[in-house]
């Protein structure tokens, strides 16, 4: 009978029960549920907040034109000398807009300031620029003779539709939605194979630091060793997903039912007008429309697989390395070269992705193993060939083989090394044993 699957299952066995494993299977989605919980209460928190704004307009051009809102209030001070007003507002606003007396009307563009002690938002000062450029504008438009209302009333704000050329409604937005379901899939690869590639390192590290690799490579082949090692955390890393994701579907439903019953559903849906019934229909005849232009299904089998074979090729390269070196912090030197295929993945799939899934850019690193994991997952919601997809995913798993060759040869070395930290150089002499 072969070893492999009685050092799968003791390596399965041996992650299921550690108690770290076990604490962070089922408190992992509470935490993240309480933590989006408490995000949105402090969103929330912030939304009763009201900023006040001092404004001290020399010129009395703009003082009317500041529009209170939910969050910010505006305060004229134009009427009390400057000294008193700026200390005014030092001690009691957020801030101060400073319009000063100027002989051209123009000049004001450039000579307005925001006075306070804390730096303001980018959005906050594009607003006071928007008001400030909207009247200059109007001012200029009066002095050339413009009907400056009869202007703004021309303008039109248009709303164009988009279809196919079979004449079925079109989508907007939906390229976005497809990178960003795409991004999401192959972050989850990327967070994954560096979780329990590591744990696949560390398992190592820690039996060879233990001298339990001698006794156990006495009976045991490296390379059925490094297999079982690999195959094993794999499952249990997917048992936690698939528990992670249950747990989170299973508080998503309760959450839902605490927070609005059946019995209040009716009471609104009846209180509802029928031009919010109509509004509220349209969104869901929207919403499934789009879901429809998402291969959804697709999708996820070809992330199990990309998952699969994403995670053998690294876990592979990171035994190799818990069997190169005596810890942790000797690791270090070797798992950059790893994680940057993976970081250079995700931002070359985000960046070209986004602006041309089809591109020779996209195509190529959809093909390179490293990064095919990543790059394809962003590319399958745009719709890839089929032949792309089969050659992407036979490249990947061929690679895995020829990878675990190599990392076997690193392996059956240096699962036997002690006291001394390999380098580069010493990596490549092990190949050639």
């Amino acid at each position: 009978m072969s070893v492999l699957p009685l050092i799968i299952k003791r390596e399965f066995i041996s992650k299921v029960r550690n108690k770290s494993f076990i604490v962070m299977t089922f408190l992992g989605p509470l935490l993240i549920v309480a933590m989006t919980a408490l995000i949105a209460y402090l969103s929330k928190a912030n939304e009763g907040e009201v900023k006040k704004i001092a404004i001290y307009d020399e010129a009395g051009i703009f003082k009317n034109d500041f529009k209170n809102s939910q969050e910010i209030v505006y305060v004229d001070l134009s009427s009390m000398p400057f000294k008193t007003a700026k200390d005014t507002a030092s001690n009691s606003y957020e801030g101060m807009i400073y319009v000063p007396k100027v002989a051209d009307i123009q000049e004001l563009a450039t000579k307005t300031e925001y006075i306070s002690d804390d730096s303001p938002r980018m959005e906050f000062l594009m607003e006071i620029e928007a008001v400030i450029n909207a009247k200059l504008s109007k001012n200029n438009l009066q002095e050339l003779g413009f009907d400056s209302d009869k202007i703004e009333k021309a303008k039109v704000k248009s709303d164009v539709r988009v279809s196919k050329f079979s004449g079925e409604e079109g989508l907007k937005y939906l390229n976005e939605i497809k990178i960003g379901i795409g991004f999401l899939f192959g972050y989850l690869i990327m967070m994954f194979i560096i979780i329990y590639g590591n744990m696949v390192m560390r398992s190592v590290i820690e039996e060879k630091t233990n001298r339990i690799i001698e006794i156990i490579i006495s009976s045991v082949k490296p390379f059925q060793l490094m297999m079982g090692k690999i195959i094993g955390t794999s499952l249990a890393g997917i048992l936690q997903f698939i528990v992670w994701i249950l747990l989170g579907l299973g508080l998503m439903f309760v959450l839902t039912l605490f927070g609005a019953s059946q019995a209040d559903l009716s009471t609104t849906t009846a209180q509802m007008q029928p031009e919010q019934m109509e509004m509220a229909t349209g969104l869901l005849g929207k919403i499934q429309l789009y879901l429809n232009e998402i291969p959804t299904i697709t999708l996820f089998l070809f992330f199990i697989l990309y998952f699969i074979g994403g995670y053998f090729l690294y876990s592979s390269l990171y035994a190799a390395i818990g069997a190169a070196v005596d810890s942790e912090t000797d690791s270090q030197q070797f798992l950059l070269p790893i994680i940057m295929p993976l970081m250079l993945g995700v931002y070359v799939g985000f960046f070209t992705v986004m602006n041309d899934p089809h591109g020779t850019v996209a195509t190529i690193f959809s093909m390179i193993p490293l990064t095919s994991p990543i790059v394809m997952l962003m590319r399958i919601p745009f719709g890839v060939p089929w032949w792309q997809i089969a050659l992407s995913i036979a490249i990947l798993f061929g690679s895995f083989l020829g990878i675990v060759w190599f990392a076997s040869k690193i392996y059956r070395v240096g699962i036997l090394m002690y006291g001394k930290k390999p380098t580069w150089k010493e990596l490549f002499k092990w190949l050639k044993y």
